[in-house]
């Protein structure tokens, strides 16, 4: 380990420096901000104007900050600058964010300029946005999914997703913290841990587990460190860290928001999403954020997903309980599935009808399904990782196999707690999409996941299917593509953010949102959170690194004649207890 080194920093060794030195000399301007030398990268005048007396911007959603901007109360200037003092105040303990754009504040007042002039760019226009680390953008910050192996690398291009919001006005805030690789590097005993972020923490209760992999958009969102996020999903990511940290996130129909530039797992599941405090907000990021590819490509699709944001949506809806999620073998938690009941009780006021059925049994064959599923993942992953990895520049990561290497030669920095089983399983695979082995768990998937969801909805009429946040309910319709929304409802007596999650069938949103608004207005389910509780210890070495054998530890991945076999929920990280 002694002198290994990334660009002109040592990363490790007897002559090197702390990971968190390592972090503070590649990325200084940002660490200035994080760690409150704010002051320093801006001017006076503007800190002594700043409106965080008044705390109007505090919750306050996208259209009412456009409000303020226009009435002349608030400045998207100030508005930032309120924020990256909060950043500054709060961020140390929730690490929700990995990095400040250190062009915010300049871009703000770009923003506030053209309003001056009569020119605004869309409905973001002067909307402070966090995106995950995983979404390229092609300015000062890093795009490295948490991960020391890509520091220093520089992206071709903004992603799809950043240059659809910066059209549309949005200042690009930071890169908000993310479980490692989204959850894909190895078999990590928690969520929300990078290399780089370190512990995302959630702020209404700080031991309690954020969920992955886009832990850091959604605490920050529900922290209010930002107007709004943008998370990614491939089983969970969005939907399960906004139902345990009290957003709403949308992952939406996969093939409706781009996938350009994001680094991928599989291009068959991953897609962006929103994470927003509410519904109004997740419906005007997501008319944002749209640019149909693939399967979308012919459909039409709104414009505006705000128009089906009406009270009443519930009104006569049919809407389907698959019960086994409700139970604690498929990943229910009793304290969150007795709040979330008091959400299916406040839509059968709302008019809805509650329906029990059935989408099918995923343990079913010795878990057939969620084994198909990985099994899909590890050979996607393989070639779209070489890929993405080939657009960028100054780096030495081409392939998987550097990744690996990379992780074994700086193993102290990022293997202290986990190793790369997943890793190293996606190199096992052939890579090759057309092996006979991915085409029947893509197809075995796709037929138990749509099948599943679409024979519920013809079966029994339905117009969606609910189930508890946190449980192994996300898989059905990640597999599928169809869209997924986090509901909040409340909190437990314990202080634990609950929700309801909703999926539909093929291009739903319109449906889902509508249904996810009556209920949110009837509830009013959020208050603000308290930072309840103390941060948890840090886990214990998994001693990986003293034998510097990351197979050494005990592998809940491994491939049977090419295909994997998993003993925990990829969604949620929770291992199975069938």
């Amino acid at each position: 380990m002694k002198g290994k080194q990334f660009g002109n920093v040592p990363l490790s060794g007897n002559d090197g420096v702390s990971r968190r030195a390592f972090i503070g000399v590649t990325l200084a301007s940002s660490a200035a901000v994080l760690t409150g030398g704010l002051t320093a990268l801006v001017p006076r005048s503007l800190v002594a104007g700043t409106s965080a007396g008044t705390k109007d911007w505090i919750e306050a959603t996208i259209p009412q900050l456009q409000a303020l901007f226009s009435s002349g109360a608030l400045t998207s200037q100030h508005l930032t600058l309120d924020y990256l003092n909060r950043i500054t105040d709060r961020n140390p303990v929730l690490r929700a964010l990995i990095e400040i754009n250190p062009d915010a504040l300049a871009i703000a007042e770009e923003r506030d300029r053209e309003r001056r002039s009569g020119h605004l760019r869309g409905p973001l226009h002067g909307i402070p946005v966090l995106v995950k680390d995983n979404i390229a953008t092609d300015d000062k910050m890093e795009t490295t999914a948490g991960s020391l192996a890509l520091v220093n690398s520089r992206v071709p291009s903004d992603s799809a997703v950043v240059s659809r919001l910066r059209s549309a006005g949005a200042i690009i805030l930071g890169k908000a913290n993310l479980s490692e690789w989204a959850n894909f590097r190895g078999n990590a005993p928690f969520n929300g841990w990078s290399a780089r972020g370190l512990f995302t923490r959630d702020p209404y209760l700080l031991s309690f587990d954020p969920c992955g992999s886009s832990s850091g958009s959604a605490a920050a969102t529900a922290a209010n460190l930002c107007a709004a996020s943008v998370g990614t999903e491939t089983d969970g990511s969005i939907v399960c860290p906004s139902g345990n940290n009290l957003v709403v996130g949308l992952k939406p129909t996969v093939g409706l928001v781009p996938q350009d530039g994001i680094i991928p797992i599989a291009h068959s599941q991953d897609t962006a999403g929103p994470i927003c405090r509410t519904v109004t907000d997740v419906a005007i990021m997501l008319s944002v954020l749209q640019k149909p590819f693939g399967p979308v490509i012919g459909h039409p699709v709104p414009r505006d997903y705000t128009q089906f944001l009406h009270r009443g949506s519930l009104n006569g809806a049919r809407i389907g309980i698959d019960s086994r999620y409700f139970t604690k073998a498929y990943g229910g938690e009793p304290d969150l599935v007795t709040v979330a009941k008091k959400g299916l009780d406040a839509m059968t006021s709302l008019g809805a009808k509650l329906v029990q059925t059935d989408t099918g049994d995923p343990f079913q064959d010795n878990f057939k399904f969620y084994n198909d599923e990985f099994t899909v993942l590890l050979y996607e992953f393989k070639g779209q990782i070489a890929e993405y990895l080939a657009g960028l520049r100054n780096t030495p990561m081409h392939r998987l196999p550097d990744l690996i290497a990379f992780d074994i030669a700086n193993c102290e920095e990022e293997m202290t707690y986990f190793g790369q089983e997943t890793f190293e399983a996606s190199q096992a695979t052939s890579g090759n999409l057309n092996d006979p082995i991915y085409l029947k768990a893509r197809m075995d998937n796709l037929i138990f996941a749509q099948g599943g969801i679409n024979g519920a909805l013809q079966r029994d009429h339905l117009d969606a299917i609910v189930a508890p946040t946190c449980s192994f309910a996300s898989s059905p319709a990640a597999v599928a593509g169809y869209p997924d929304i986090s509901i909040p409802v409340g909190l437990t007596p314990g202080g634990k953010p609950a929700a309801l999650w909703m999926y539909s069938g093929f291009l739903q949103e319109p449906k889902l949102l509508a249904f996810a608004y009556d209920l949110e207005q009837e509830i009013k389910p959020r208050p603000q959170p308290r930072f309840l509780g103390a941060v948890p210890p840090e886990p214990p070495d998994a001693g990986i690194c003293s034998a510097l054998a990351p197979a050494a530890t005990t592998s809940q991945t491994q491939l049977v004649a090419g295909k994997a076999q998993i003993l925990y929920h990829f969604g949620t990280g929770k291992a199975f207890n069938p």
